[in-house]
């Protein structure tokens, strides 16, 4: 398992920091024991983790992950128990975050979708979870209404991925937009766009405002930011 993807403690904060150098000084007899039993070529035996998603935490083998860290190791041998999570906890995920993810929850609760998906979402601001949710709650609206009801959330999701948020990601990726966007930032990028051009469709045709200011952008990393400041500048202008 690679000591990087070693992020925290079940339960011993106060031991050992994020790194998991040692706090206790109480400890560093045991820790220094140990350490020079590493140095003489002891291989430590497994220690227990738990998964959630891409991070892992200590439950069982503090001293030993510190021990290995300090001494450069790169990775560590390990029983891991995984439990599964509403939303996906990437490696680069910190307490800043949690805001985020915790709206993230509440949309995949309300739009299910697969874990395949799941995996690579990722957005900063929890605002845009809801317009995601709301805009596909608003497809299976007018689905249901042309005689197509999905029978259930999961269906639901499925099919507006694979139908209405897979087709604007295609056409956009052709043009080069948002080449350093994940998919779901690329679209509640182009969602934002559409908003803002007051459209409740996708437009048909290839020349369309809304395809150019998203795929004409020469800054495309700042997609994201850039329909935000010009949504506060509409809300803030007399």
């Amino acid at each position: 398992m690679p000591l990087a993807n070693v992020v925290g403690t079940v339960n011993r904060p106060h031991d050992f920091d994020a790194d998991f150098r040692l706090l206790n000084g109480c400890l560093r007899d045991r820790w220094e024991g140990l350490a020079r039993a590493v140095e003489d070529g002891l291989e430590p035996p497994p220690v227990d983790l738990v998964q959630l998603g891409e991070l892992y935490f200590v439950a069982d083998g503090h001293h030993r992950v510190s021990v290995l860290r300090a001494r450069g190791r790169a990775v560590v041998t390990a029983r891991v128990r995984r439990i599964c999570t509403v939303a996906y906890a990437m490696a680069c995920l910190r307490a800043a975050h949690l805001a985020s993810k915790a709206v993230e929850r509440r949309f995949l609760e309300r739009v299910p979708l697969a874990e395949c998906v799941r995996s690579d979402l990722w957005l900063d601001e929890p605002a845009d979870w809801l317009r995601l949710a709301d805009a596909a709650e608003a497809w299976a609206l007018r689905r249901t209404l042309s005689g197509r009801a999905p029978s259930d959330r999961r269906e639901l999701a499925a099919g507006w991925w694979a139908e209405e948020v897979m087709p604007v990601l295609e056409r956009l990726r052709a043009a080069g937009a948002g080449l350093d966007l994940r998919d779901v930032q690329l679209y509640v990028t182009a969602l934002a766009a559409r908003d803002r051009l007051g459209l409740d469709r996708w437009p048909t045709d290839p020349a369309s405002p809304l395809w150019e200011s998203v795929a004409g952008s020469p800054q495309r990393g700042s997609l994201l930011v850039r329909f935000r400041r010009d949504a506060a500048t509409r809300l803030v202008s007399p």
